[in-house]
Protein backbone atom coordinates (compact mmCIF):
# COMPACT_ATOMS: atom_id res chain seq x y z
CA UNK A 1 0.00 0.00 0.00
CA UNK A 2 2.83 2.42 0.87
CA UNK A 3 4.41 1.72 -2.50
CA UNK A 4 1.22 2.78 -4.29
CA UNK A 5 1.06 6.05 -2.35
CA UNK A 6 4.68 6.82 -3.21
CA UNK A 7 4.03 5.97 -6.85
CA UNK A 8 0.95 8.24 -6.93
CA UNK A 9 2.85 11.14 -5.35
CA UNK A 10 5.75 10.70 -7.78
CA UNK A 11 3.34 10.58 -10.75
CA UNK A 12 1.56 13.75 -9.58
CA UNK A 13 4.88 15.55 -9.10
CA UNK A 14 6.04 14.51 -12.59
CA UNK A 15 2.79 15.64 -14.20
CA UNK A 16 2.93 18.95 -12.31
CA UNK A 17 6.51 19.57 -13.39
CA UNK A 18 5.68 18.66 -17.00
CA UNK A 19 2.73 21.07 -17.06
CA UNK A 20 4.89 23.83 -15.59
CA UNK A 21 7.59 23.29 -18.24
CA UNK A 22 4.99 23.21 -21.03
CA UNK A 23 3.60 26.54 -19.83
CA UNK A 24 6.95 28.31 -19.39
CA UNK A 25 9.30 26.91 -22.07
CA UNK A 26 10.01 29.40 -24.83
CA UNK A 27 8.04 32.22 -23.18
CA UNK A 28 9.77 35.57 -23.16
CA UNK A 29 9.90 37.62 -19.96
CA UNK A 30 10.90 41.26 -19.60
CA UNK A 31 14.40 42.24 -18.53
CA UNK A 32 16.46 45.42 -18.68
CA UNK A 33 20.21 45.05 -18.48
CA UNK A 34 23.08 46.09 -20.71
CA UNK A 35 24.28 42.91 -22.34
CA UNK A 36 25.95 43.53 -25.70
CA UNK A 37 29.17 44.85 -24.15
CA UNK A 38 29.58 41.57 -22.25
CA UNK A 39 28.80 39.49 -25.35
CA UNK A 40 31.22 41.55 -27.48
CA UNK A 41 33.98 41.01 -24.92
CA UNK A 42 33.54 37.23 -25.15
CA UNK A 43 32.92 37.16 -28.93
CA UNK A 44 34.81 40.07 -30.52
CA UNK A 45 33.88 38.98 -34.07
CA UNK A 46 30.13 39.04 -33.35
CA UNK A 47 28.15 42.00 -34.64
CA UNK A 48 24.87 43.26 -33.18
CA UNK A 49 21.74 43.81 -35.25
CA UNK A 50 20.62 47.36 -35.99
CA UNK A 51 17.10 46.70 -34.71
CA UNK A 52 17.61 43.65 -32.47
CA UNK A 53 20.03 40.85 -31.67
CA UNK A 54 18.89 37.32 -30.83
CA UNK A 55 21.55 35.91 -28.49
CA UNK A 56 21.23 32.15 -28.04
CA UNK A 57 23.11 30.20 -25.39
CA UNK A 58 23.51 26.55 -26.44
CA UNK A 59 25.42 23.43 -25.51
CA UNK A 60 26.73 20.64 -27.71
CA UNK A 61 24.37 17.84 -26.70
CA UNK A 62 21.20 19.92 -26.34
CA UNK A 63 18.47 18.79 -28.77
CA UNK A 64 16.20 21.83 -28.13
CA UNK A 65 19.22 24.05 -28.91
CA UNK A 66 19.22 22.79 -32.50
CA UNK A 67 15.53 23.64 -32.82
CA UNK A 68 16.12 27.10 -31.34
CA UNK A 69 19.04 27.66 -33.74
CA UNK A 70 16.88 26.95 -36.77
CA UNK A 71 14.01 29.14 -35.54
CA UNK A 72 16.21 32.08 -34.56
CA UNK A 73 18.31 31.95 -37.75
CA UNK A 74 15.11 31.86 -39.80
CA UNK A 75 13.68 34.89 -37.99
CA UNK A 76 16.98 36.79 -38.35
CA UNK A 77 17.03 36.05 -42.09
CA UNK A 78 13.40 37.11 -42.47
CA UNK A 79 13.45 40.30 -40.36
CA UNK A 80 15.55 43.28 -41.45
CA UNK A 81 18.00 44.64 -38.89
CA UNK A 82 17.89 41.47 -36.78
CA UNK A 83 20.93 39.26 -36.16
CA UNK A 84 21.28 35.86 -34.53
CA UNK A 85 24.36 35.18 -32.38
CA UNK A 86 24.86 31.72 -30.92
CA UNK A 87 27.12 31.26 -27.92
CA UNK A 88 28.47 27.91 -26.70
CA UNK A 89 27.62 28.03 -22.99
CA UNK A 90 30.30 25.49 -22.11
CA UNK A 91 33.09 27.59 -23.65
CA UNK A 92 31.88 30.90 -22.19
CA UNK A 93 31.10 30.04 -18.56
CA UNK A 94 32.07 33.51 -17.29
CA UNK A 95 29.50 35.08 -19.61
CA UNK A 96 26.90 32.47 -18.63
CA UNK A 97 27.43 33.31 -14.97
CA UNK A 98 27.48 37.08 -15.55
CA UNK A 99 24.18 36.96 -17.44
CA UNK A 100 22.60 34.40 -15.09
CA UNK A 101 21.89 31.84 -17.80
CA UNK A 102 20.60 28.75 -16.00
CA UNK A 103 19.81 26.32 -18.82
CA UNK A 104 20.19 25.81 -22.53
CA UNK A 105 18.80 26.96 -24.77
CA UNK A 106 18.32 30.44 -23.38
CA UNK A 107 17.53 33.25 -25.80
CA UNK A 108 18.08 36.92 -25.04
CA UNK A 109 16.56 39.63 -27.21
CA UNK A 110 18.69 42.75 -27.21
CA UNK A 111 17.42 46.04 -28.61
CA UNK A 112 19.42 48.14 -31.07
CA UNK A 113 21.44 49.73 -28.26
CA UNK A 114 22.47 46.35 -26.80
CA UNK A 115 20.13 46.26 -23.81
CA UNK A 116 18.44 42.99 -22.93
CA UNK A 117 14.70 43.54 -23.16
CA UNK A 118 13.38 39.96 -23.15
CA UNK A 119 14.62 36.50 -22.22
CA UNK A 120 13.32 32.96 -22.77
CA UNK A 121 14.47 29.61 -21.42
CA UNK A 122 13.73 26.66 -23.67
CA UNK A 123 13.24 26.53 -27.43
CA UNK A 124 10.86 29.28 -28.55
CA UNK A 125 8.46 28.89 -31.44
CA UNK A 126 8.78 31.22 -34.42
CA UNK A 127 5.52 32.98 -33.52
CA UNK A 128 6.85 33.65 -30.00
CA UNK A 129 10.07 35.16 -31.36
CA UNK A 130 8.20 37.38 -33.84
CA UNK A 131 5.80 38.56 -31.11
CA UNK A 132 8.74 39.25 -28.79
CA UNK A 133 10.51 41.26 -31.50
CA UNK A 134 7.35 43.29 -32.10
CA UNK A 135 7.07 43.88 -28.34
CA UNK A 136 10.74 44.87 -27.98
CA UNK A 137 10.55 47.22 -30.96
CA UNK A 138 7.50 48.91 -29.50
CA UNK A 139 9.13 49.15 -26.06
CA UNK A 140 12.34 50.73 -27.38
CA UNK A 141 10.60 53.49 -29.35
Amino acid sequence: MTGLVILAVAALAAVGFGLHRRRTDGRFVASETTTWSRVATSLPAAEPGERATLVQFSSAFCAPCRTARVVLADVAAQESGVRHVEIDAEKHLDLVRALDVRRTPTTLILDGSGHEVLRAAGAPQKSQVLAALAHSSGASR
